[in-house]
């Protein structure tokens, strides 16, 4: 009551049905089993961009299930990041191979989205050119997401068949399936010397396992490949997550979205790994952005690189030759049962008519009874798709399909003789890739078993400490909600497998739609943004076509207070938008004058008004009842950032109190972990008017009847880790989620309350309470003592510490979030850290250290830095590693000092630098200890 305004608390405790006392751990896996047992886990050909796999043990026991490695967040901090930056540029050479492209980002949502970004760079680079080709043989999927973003951007998508198509006045761009939907692998390079003799570019979402066998789209005139690395270990979790990836020239490297790992040097100038133009991912170009993405799907990404490394370039093209054999002997049993199927060459999928007298529908259902899904391509083909774990009694169970349920006359053994595929002829790859030492040593388990943990060991997750990060919310991610997303019945399956398949998921997703509606006040649902940024886009879209639908598509204009996100008014801008700032007072909040100002000067065009509850000052703002009135006054819609849910969960919610549509952060406040980068969830929650334009899907039917179409590839995102939200929501029930905010605000005020004697609190609400984060002002350090929040961030580093957010909001401060899932012995060991922190700026600030060369300006400190011959700090060594009781018996060591980000930003290198490199550097530093 002290921090929450008493007119938006609810009076009456949350109404989770069933769930509402909490179940136990063991009640609750139970549960979830009795929920999801009626899917069927049928063997799918579907394809269409997914394709089962198998995932090394190795890398599922000690990645995929391993704390060490999906507890970490970004690597903003790569002092203590650099075991998974390590891996991510494994994953970025590795595309960048099989592409033959110059470079590759670090990860990307999934293929449809990266598509959809490949559109905007084109677009964004095309001066004032706004038509888009999207050829018809593209997956339906990535057509709809691109259509959708096309739609935001005002970008006219033109469909046809690339190889009559003739370029048209204003064209930037088109984009093409390689292998196509259909299977077919198609020449390119003439249509590619088309669009270009015309100005425009050419984007190609290919297949990545194909390339080891394909002439890579870098070598025959692509600008931009993307695509998704899903079929390199990472299971088909009915759509995700999986990571998409975006590949491209130098020339495009400071207009790709998302991360790009590059090398730099550290403070000794030894190579250390970072994220590139970080800054730029940070703040992102708000109002003058293209893209708004700030999640990636880096765990996924690093499944894919180990398990590239773990076959080698000569393992992956073992699987390619099974996957195409498979397909070959597919196809000829079916020639020999009366289908018939063209010539055109392929890489896994085959395209068939079925035999005379047979229609589609009834193969398709043939093939149920066999246990397998087929793809109706339209009503005369079929498409079958062959994967890495297709064997021969699947073939032989789909020859049985097209035979009505008998096996045929002739055996795999007869016709494995004389079958044979269509020539790839010059569509066969000749060039080299994954020549790196790194994929070529790491074929036997123990090899890659230490090098997972040697990665693993560089890096600081919450196996270690608290990661205090304001507006992250980086809570336990129990083990008990992480269990079920290795159960086959929930990453399976398809994400177009038939409904009647997937009953259990259906259950499973209505029970958490359900629980989030109560949540948050709001009567609609969707899951489908697979990322909060996403979620904040698909809710602005629903914004935008209700009103249109009223008759109000002039209503353009968002307004946004100064302190958002940058994601928010990127999304809005990505919305066709246009932002409007908002001010804020002294005390951080919204300033109510100046809102009431402009929502009257643009109430004609006033579309909306993005703010974050409580704010990211970390306040519950007493006005934002009045907020929400003000708004709708004047015509247009209130979006809340969910980004600070864990502040509300229990005691407010966001449709309670008035505002239209929420995005919420199934990973931070719901328990999903960060991964590293990603994965995440970004459902929104909308009010009643805006429930028909919920996101929808070209395959599978859902959504809104009058939906502003689709922002994911899959109908339901990243759906295998949505029950982890639902494990925790269940096992909490509605007294534990109201007890876990409660506790969040505590803790946070705890430790506010005993820094505020060290620091200074930036902001507080009117009882002088913080909400579930606070801000501490570093700004005097700089004039007293020439410290800056880095200083102070590098230096946690040296006391077993992740530093707090730096810099956001506001310049020259640090934001702690501590959840409520840290015990106090916690919390005061990051509280006296911090107290410490201050004692050593106070000997600065006394003349007793200098101002350059101190031990914060020189933190972190390495183990070759510290047990170096050399020492001609003004601090003791035992200063330097171990400035606290405790730390002697349990110390994390960075790996390497400071690391220089102008360097690495002017000298941009992406892809894995030769093996010499690191040990000339060590040479180096240890003839200079």
């Amino acid at each position: 009551t002290k921090t929450v305004p008493s007119n938006i608390l609810l009076s009456r405790p949350l109404d989770l049905g069933p769930y509402s006392p909490g179940l136990s751990e063991t009640d609750a896996l139970e549960e979830l089993r009795r929920l999801v047992e009626p899917n069927k886990v049928m063997r799918s050909m579907l394809g269409m961009g997914y394709h089962d796999c198998k995932t090394p043990a190795v890398i599922l026991r000690n990645v995929l299930e391993n704390p060490g490695w999906y507890t970490q967040y970004t690597p903003y901090q790569p002092e203590v990041s650099q075991g998974r930056l390590e891996s991510l540029m494994n994953f970025q050479t590795m595309v960048s191979d099989l592409t033959a492209m110059e470079m590759c980002n670090s990860s990307l949502l999934d293929e449809a989205t990266a598509a959809a970004e490949a559109m905007a760079m084109i677009y964004g680079a095309a001066s004032g050119k706004g038509i888009f080709f999207v050829d018809q043989r593209v997956h339906p999927q990535t057509k709809a997401v691109v259509r959708t973003r096309a739609e935001g951007h005002g970008i006219t998508v033109v469909e046809g068949d690339y190889a009559t198509y003739t370029p048209q006045e204003g064209l930037c761009g088109a984009l093409v399936q390689y292998p196509a939907t259909d299977g077919a692998v198609l020449s390119y390079g003439d249509f590619a010397d088309k669009m270009h003799a015309a100005g425009a570019k050419l984007a190609v979402a290919a297949d990545l396992l194909s390339l080891t066998k394909l002439t890579p789209p870098g070598e025959w005139g692509a600008d931009i490949t993307v695509g998704s690395a899903q079929r390199f270990g990472v299971p088909l979790g009915y759509g995700g997550p999986h990571a998409g990836f975006l590949a491209t020239s130098q020339s495009f490297a400071r207009k790709m979205p998302g991360r790009i790992i590059g090398l730099s040097i550290d403070a000794n100038g030894k190579p250390a790994y970072r994220m590139a133009m970080q800054t730029r991912e940070q703040h992102i170009r708000r109002d003058k952005a293209t893209s708004n993405i700030c999640t990636a799907q880096a765990l996924l990404a690093n499944i894919a690189a180990l398990y590239g490394m773990y076959h080698g370039p000569q393992g992956l093209a073992a699987i390619a030759q099974h996957c195409h054999t498979s397909a070959t002997l597919l196809r000829a049993g079916l020639l020999e049962l009366g289908c018939s199927s063209d010539d055109t060459p392929y890489f896994d999928t085959i395209c068939v008519s079925p035999p005379p007298g047979k229609s589609v529908d009834e193969v398709l259902a043939a093939g149920a009874q066999q246990g397998l899904n087929f793809r109706k391509l339209d009503e005369r083909h079929l498409t079958l798709a062959t994967d890495e774990t297709t064997s021969l009694a699947d073939v032989e169970a789909a020859w049985r399909a097209f035979n009505g349920g008998a096996a045929p006359a002739f055996s795999a053994d007869e016709l494995l003789a004389s079958a044979s595929a269509p020539p790839l002829g010059p569509l066969g790859r000749s060039s080299e890739y994954m020549s790196h030492p790194i994929f070529n040593s790491h074929q036997s388990e123990h090899q890659l078993l230490r090098y997972i943990f040697k990665l693993m060991s560089r890096d600081l997750s919450m196996v270690h400490c608290m990661i205090p990060l304001g507006s992250c919310t980086m809570k336990l991610n129990a083990t008990s909600e992480m269990m079920p997303i290795t159960w086959p019945k929930i990453n399976g399956i398809h994400p177009f497998a038939p409904a009647e398949q997937v009953t259990g998921y259906k259950a499973m997703i209505d029970s958490l739609e359900q629980m989030l509606c109560e949540i948050t006040g709001f009567p609609g649902m969707s899951l489908q943004p697979n990322s909060g940024a996403s979620g904040e886009y698909a809710g602005l879209r629903a914004i935008r076509a209700y009103q249109a639908a009223q008759g109000q598509a002039e209503r353009n204009v968002c307004l946004i207070p100064v302190s958002a996100h940058g994601t928010n008014p990127a999304s809005a801008a990505m919305c066709g938008m246009r932002i409007v700032p908002v001010t804020c007072d002294a005390e951080g909040n919204v300033d109510m004058a100046d809102l009431s100002a402009k929502a009257e000067k643009h109430k004609e065009t006033l579309s909306a008004l993005m703010i974050t509850y409580p704010s990211t000052h970390g306040v519950f703002e007493s006005t934002i009842v009045e907020i929400c009135d003000l708004v709708h006054d004047h015509g247009g819609q209130v979006y809340m950032d969910g980004a600070n849910m864990n502040a509300q969960v229990g005691l407010c919610g966001p449709g309670y109190f008035g505002a239209d549509v929420c995005h919420l952060n199934l990973h931070k406040t719901f328990c999903i972990p960060h991964g590293g980068g990603g994965p995440g969830i970004g459902p929104i929650g909308v009010a009643e008017h805006l429930k028909p334009f919920l996101p929808d899907h070209p395959v599978v039917p859902m959504g809104g009847e009058s939906s502003f179409g689709a922002v994911a590839a899959a109908p339901w995102g990243s759906a295998s880790i949505l029950p982890i939200s639902w494990m925790y929501c269940a096992m909490m029930g509605s007294a534990g989620l109201k007890k876990a905010t409660q506790v969040a605000i505590l803790n946070a005020n705890y430790m506010a309350a005993r820094l505020g004697g060290h620091y200074k609190v930036l902001f507080t609400g009117t009882s002088g309470m913080c909400a579930h984060e606070f801000i501490l002002d570093l700004r005097e350090f700089k004039s007293s003592a020439g410290i800056t929040e880095a200083d102070v961030a590098k230096r946690l580093a040296d006391y077993n510490f992740h530093a707090p957010t730096m810099s956001w909001p506001v310049a020259g401060t640090i934001m702690v979030e501590p959840t409520e899932s840290e015990d106090k012995a916690e919390l005061d060991r990051f509280v006296d850290a911090l107290i410490s922190i201050r004692a050593e700026i106070a000997e600065v600030e006394q003349g007793l250290q200098p101002r350059e060369g101190n031990v914060l300006k020189m933190a972190p400190h390495t183990v070759s830095v510290c047990m170096g011959e050399k020492w001609d700090r003004p601090y003791s060594r035992s200063k330097a590693a171990y400035p606290m009781a405790g730390l002697r018996q349990e110390k994390f060591w960075p790996t390497t000092s400071r690391v220089n980000d102008t360097y690495g930003d002017r000298n941009l290198v992406c892809s894995c630098p030769p093996m010499e490199i690191f040990v000339e550097a060590e040479d180096s530093l240890e003839a200079t200890a």
